[in-house]
C-alpha cells in the first residue's frame, strides 16, 4: 500500500518521546520507513536547587507535537490520521514523579539531571550489593524518606516520565522492563523487580516496590490502549479516535539500542545528547561493583551496562551560540545547521590531543566522576595551542569525556567483548566528525546509519510496530534484523590510531584536571 492508504487504514506506528529540549513525534509503517515527524521543543529549569519540568508543560508539549506532526500528514498526504496500529510513549529515562491515592502530584518532578540522592544511592548500594546511581527513582524515594520530607506520607505510587504519560493515554500502571530498570534492579530472568533487592528495601522502609512502581512489562506486552480522555489530551481537534493499541513505555536508552539495532548480546550504541550513555548488551555478568556503571536491560531484557553522563552537549550548544551571535554581530546570516557543521567539521583539523585545551561541560553534577554539582569550565596553560579548531575539537571531546571513563572499565577492565558500536543522536548529524571522535574515544569501530538522527522516537516507533505487526516475525531482534535494518546501512568508521593516542592524552588531562572543577564549585556561589 501507499502512504496515504496505510495511514487512513491505521496500518502505521506512532513513536512519542520526550526528550530533555524536544519531544519528537515519528510516524513509521511496519517496516519502519519515515512517513512524518511532529517536534516540540520545551527545556528544563532549575527551580530551588531542583531540575524539573512541570507535568502541565509536558502534557501541552504532547498536544503540540502531535497537532505538528498531524499537519506534516496533512500537508505531505492530503488526509488527517484518525487511528494507529499503535502508538508508544518514551521519554528521558530516572526521576521521581510521585502521585497520591487519588494521582495527584505530591511533589516537585525531580529529573534524572538531579545529583542531590548521595546519601540514599550509598545505603541502597551497600545493602544491595548493587550499584544504585544517583538519578534512580528509588534513590529519589529513599532520599526523600531520609529528608523526612513531608510528602512521603502521601506517596501512593511513583513514576518515571514515559509511565506517567503513558498513564495518562491509557489509565494503565504499568513500564517498559528498560525504563523499569532506571526505577530499581531488574531480575533479567524474572523481568520483573528483583525480589531479593525488592525484600530488603520492604524491610528498610516498609514499602513494598511492587506497589508503588508500575508493573514491569517486556516488548511485544501489551499495555493497553489509548482512552477517550488519552485521546482528547493528545489531540486537540477531535480527530483522534480512542482505542489504538500502546507498547510498553520506553526510557531513551532502551529506545536508543531499538533505533541502532543493538539489542543482542556485545552489541553497542552511543546517544549523543543532552546527556550522553554508551552501553553494550553483555554476554556474561560483570566481575565486580563498579558506581561509574548503571546495570540496565534492553527492552526485551537482555542485561546491559551503561556508562551515563548527565552532561553532554549543553555548553558545546551553547558555544555554537555564541559564535551565531558574533556572525550577527558582523553581519553575516549564518544559518545554524551550516554554522554546526562548519565547526565540527573544523574540529577535526586541530591537534589529536586538542593542544593541551581542557574543558568541562558540566551544567550539573556528574556520577561517573562523583561530582555533584556543576559548572561549565574551559581552561588552558599559558602554552596551549589555542586555536578555533582545538577550541572545537576540546569541546567535542569533553561531550564523551565522563561517558569514556565508565567505558574504559567496561573495555579494559571488565574485558568487555564489543563487536560494533553504533552512533545516533543530533550530535552525529554532521557527517563523519562525532563518528571518527567516537571511534578514537572507545578505539572500536563505529556506525551511524542514515537514521541516527531520528533517534529514541524512532526507536519508540519501532517498538509500537513491533507490537502492532512485528511479533510475527519472531524476537524483537528477529524484527529487526529481518525486517528494519534489511536495507539500511551504515559505513564503519575505524578508528585511527593517532586519533586514538590523542583521546587518551586527552583523557589523562580530564582525569588530573577535576579538581579544577571541584574548585569551581566551591568558589562559584553566587
Amino acid at each position: 500500500m501507499d502512504a496515504k492508504t496505510l495511514i487512513l487504514e491505521g496500518k502505521t506506528a506512532l513513536g512519542i518521546e520526550f526528550g530533555s529540549t524536544r519531544i519528537k513525534g515519528v510516524l513509521v509503517d511496519y517496516d519502519g520507513h519515515v512517513l512524518a515527524l511532529g517536534i516540540h521543543d520545551w527545556e528544563n529549569k532549575l527551580v530551588d536547587g531542583v531540575w524539573t519540568y512541570d507535568l502541565a508543560d509536558a502534557e501541552a508539549g504532547l498536544r503540540s507535537c502531535y497537532g505538528s506532526l498531524r499537519k506534516d500528514v496533512e500537508a505531505k498526504y492530503g488526509v488527517t490520521p484518525s487511528t494507529f496500529g499503535a502508538i508508544g510513549v518514551s521519554a528521558m529515562m530516572h526521576g521521581y514523579i510521585p502521585l497520591d491515592k487519588n494521582d495527584k502530584q505530591v511533589a516537585r518532578f525531580q529529573t534524572w539531571r538531579n545529583t542531590n540522592t548521595t546519601q540514599a544511592a550509598d545505603k541502597l548500594t551497600e545493602l544491595f550489593g548493587f550499584n544504585i546511581p544517583l538519578r534512580w527513582s528509588v534513590a529519589h524515594l529513599y532520599q526523600r524518606m531520609l529528608d523526612s520530607e513531608s510528602h512521603v506520607k502521601d506517596v501512593a505510587s511513583v513514576f518515571t516520565l514515559a509511565a506517567y504519560m503513558h498513564y495518562r493515554l491509557t489509565g494503565k500502571k504499568v513500564i517498559g522492563i528498560g525504563d523499569a530498570a532506571g526505577m530499581f534492579p531488574i531480575d533479567s530472568e524474572t523481568h520483573d523487580y528483583d525480589s531479593d533487592m525488592a525484600g530488603k528495601f520492604r524491610e528498610l522502609t516498609g514499602v513494598n516496590i511492587a506497589d508503588v512502581f508500575p508493573a514491569v512489562l517486556v516488548a511485544g506486552d501489551d499495555a493497553g490502549n489509548l482512552t477517550p480522555e488519552g485521546a482528547a489530551l493528545m489531540d486537540e481537534t477531535g480527530t483522534l479516535k480512542p482505542g489504538v493499541p500502546m507498547c510498553p513505555p520506553e526510557g531513551d536508552a532502551g529506545t536508543g539500542m531499538v533505533a541502532t539495532n543493538s539489542v543482542a548480546p556485545r552489541t553497542g550504541n552511543l546517544s549523543a545528547g543532552t546527556s550522553t550513555f554508551a552501553m553494550i548488551v553483555l554476554e556474561r555478568k560483570l566481575s565486580k561493583l563498579h558506581r561509574e556503571i548503571d546495570m540496565v536491560t534492553t527492552p526485551s531484557g537482555f542485561p546491559c551496562a551503561m556508562s551515563h553522563a548527565n552532561n553532554g552537549t549543553s555548553d558545546l550548544n551553547a558555544w555554537v551560540s555564541l559564535f551565531s551571535e558574533f556572525c550577527g554581530l558582523m553581519g553575516v546570516s549564518a544559518d545554524m545547521g551550516e554554522l554546526y557543521g562548519k565547526l565540527y567539521t573544523h574540529a577535526l583539523t586541530g591537534d589529536k590531543d586538542c593542544g593541551g585545551l581542557l574543558a568541562y561541560g558540566y551544567y550539573s553534577g556528574e556520577n561517573v566522576t562523583f561530582i555533584n554539582e556543576g559548572r561549565p569550565v574551559f581552561a588552558r596553560m599559558p602554552g596551549s595551542k589555542f586555536t578555533l579548531a582545538n577550541f572545537m575539537r576540546v569541546n567535542l571531546y569533553t561531550s564523551l569525556g565522563a561517558v569514556k571513563l565508565g567505558m574504559d572499565i567496561l573495555l579494559k577492565d571488565e574485558g568487555v567483548r564489543l563487536d560494533m558500536m553504533m552512533g545516533h543522536g543530533g550530535l552525529f548529524k554532521t557527517p563523519l566528525v562525532m563518528q571518527k571522535i567516537l571511534a578514537a574515544a572507545v578505539n572500536s569501530p563505529v556506525t551511524v546509519m542514515s537514521t541516527a538522527s531520528e533517534g529514541g522516537a524512532w526507536g519508540i516507533a519501532l517498538l509500537a510496530a513491533y507490537l502492532a505487526d512485528g511479533k510475527k516475525d519472531g524476537k524483537l531482534e528477529d524484527y529487526l534484523n529481518g525486517r528494519v535494518f534489511v536495507n539500511l546501512s551504515g559505513e564503519a568508521v575505524n578508528p585511527d590510531p593517532e586519533d586514538v593516542k590523542g583521546f587518551e592524552e586527552f583523557t589523562r588531562r580530564y582525569v588530573a584536571g577535576l579538581d579544577i572543577e571541584r574548585a569551581a564549585i566551591s568558589a562559584m556561589k553566587w
